[in-house]
């Protein structure tokens, strides 16, 4: 695993030498770009727009617009410069309750591993932070912006969340939510019951992309069909999103019913399973 950042996290006067490594993996579908009528590729180009000519990547660099065609060309080396303290460390500025942050404002996980000589306060930070049940929140530089971060411990490993500025979420005040309306004891009793039937415990490993497999189970069948009729059409159901009104409680009913079901299939599903694994084990 290659890491993104090397610098150290400021804990008050400690200074623990650390690497920061991507905690998530990309497995989106990737689509090219092309031209229908020959399926030629679409390729873009980098042009200066007063030469017309293309410009290579080695040519392009980062520049600060003051005032309509004054630029400032800003290297690598003058953002590191700005501020060497800041490129350099996770600045902790201090601990909150780990329910006190809003999963609204997570952004994107970060492994925080130790480098040499950090292995002793890594462990020490660690532990204290679960101890007091505490989270961090600190700031750090990415490559050339500036986050707001958490710290947390996740399963005997420091996490860095950045996490978002409270001026980059937008207010929900225009979206006219509802405050109250009105609900009867049975539907909410239905309701309950509903969510208690649904209550599992949480297995991240359990959840798979079903869409993107979808999408390229469709792909793998046009593919098949290349040259020839195109696939029929999905059925879709026509209920689904029409802005239809509905029995609410004629659905909670049914859902209700459905898990009670489906609950018992997979009881007896198990216990099934259960004694196979006996007769198997006697003989």
């Amino acid at each position: 695993m290659r890491s993104i950042w090397k610098g150290a996290i400021s804990f008050g006067l400690v200074n623990i030498p650390v690497s920061l490594y991507s905690a998530e993996e990309t497995n989106d579908l990737k689509f090219s770009l092309i031209d229908k009528r020959d399926e030629s590729r679409i390729r873009y180009q980098r042009i200066n727009e007063t030469t017309g000519e293309e410009v290579a990547y080695e040519n392009i660099v980062k520049a600060y617009e003051f005032e309509d065609g004054d630029y400032v060309v800003m290297t690598d080396e003058d953002f590191e410069q700005a501020d060497v303290e800041a490129t350099k460390t996770v600045d902790i500025e201090t601990f909150i309750q780990r329910e006190e942050l809003d999963f609204m404002y997570l952004e994107k996980p970060y492994f925080i591993a130790p480098t040499k000589g950090g292995e002793k306060p890594y462990v020490l930070l660690r532990e204290a932070m679960e101890k007091t049940e505490k989270i961090a929140i600190a700031r750090v530089v990415i490559r050339t912006k500036a986050y707001l971060a958490a710290i947390y411990s996740s399963e005997n490993i420091l996490v860095l969340n950045l996490i978002r500025f409270h001026d980059e979420l937008r207010s929900a005040e225009e979206l006219k939510i509802p405050e109250s309306v009105k609900i009867s004891s049975k539907e909410m009793e239905l309701a309950e019951s509903l969510i208690e039937g649904m209550t599992a415990e949480w297995k991240p490993e359990d959840y798979e992309d079903e869409y993107k497999d979808a999408v390229m189970e469709r792909i793998e069948a046009k593919s098949r069909k290349k040259g020839k009729e195109e696939l029929p059409p999905e059925e879709k159901d026509e209920d689904a999103g029409s802005g239809k009104v509905v029995d609410i409680m004629d659905l909670l009913k049914k859902s209700v019913e459905a898990k009670k079901t489906d609950s018992g299939k997979k009881t007896k599903k198990k216990s099934d399973e259960q004694d196979t694994g006996k007769k198997k084990a006697s003989k």
